[in-house]
């Protein structure tokens, strides 16, 4: 029965709630970090890591830890300038594999990928060896880095090789040549902060 009285409702308190906050606290949801490639380019991309570092019954490969999101955030960042020669030997290598095969690498069978790939470091053919073995190394970096910098995704990578993580302080059973130190899953700037982080 409506007697007048003002009726509180979740709504209500949650109106007011909003009301009372500084419009300086509310902010707009966190952009998701710059990206250097096209979606054809990320694909090529991704297929490479895939054979540089592919999953197995070990665990998760360089696809699955991110180092695509990794290498393709720092092209826009830290290394900028790297962006230019990276998205052509991307392009050299489409360009390959539709020459050879009709379609984009992507769509190569992982034979046919493992083959060009093999070409290019036996072979240089095509002509990217540089680039491979840079791409190699990123690759790299972005399977077993820091998370921090959005690869190495839930910090499986350093469980992949038995990393314990970062620790500011070592105990003396950690320090024993028969004993596994637990792994710690934080990044060196959650350990300087003293947050943890699970990876990007």
């Amino acid at each position: 029965m409506d007697d007048g009285t003002p009726t509180i409702t979740r709504r209500t308190v949650l109106a007011g709630a909003a009301a009372l906050l500084p419009i300086s606290a509310i902010q707009a949801a966190p952009k998701a970090p710059a990206t250097a490639l096209s979606a054809s380019a990320r694909a090529t991309l991704d297929a490479v890591i895939s054979r540089l570092i592919p999953n197995d019954e070990l665990g998760p490969g360089a696809l699955e830890l991110g180092a695509g999101n990794y290498i393709d955030t720092q092209l826009v960042g830290y290394l900028a300038a790297e962006k230019t020669a990276f998205l052509n030997g991307l392009e050299v290598l489409e360009a390959h594999a539709h020459t050879t095969h009709a379609v984009s690498f992507a769509q190569l069978t992982a034979e046919q990928q493992d083959a060009i790939l093999i070409s290019i470091e036996d072979k240089n053919f095509p002509p990217v060896k540089p680039f491979f073995a840079r791409l190699q190394r990123l690759t790299m970096e972005g399977t077993f880095g820091d998370p921090f910098y959005g690869g190495n995704r839930a910090l499986a990578g350093w469980d992949l090789i038995r990393y314990p993580g970062v620790r500011l302080a070592v105990a003396p059973e950690d320090q024993k040549m028969d004993h596994a130190p637990a792994p710690s899953h934080r990044s060196a700037y959650a350990a300087a902060s003293g947050e943890m982080n699970h990876g990007h």
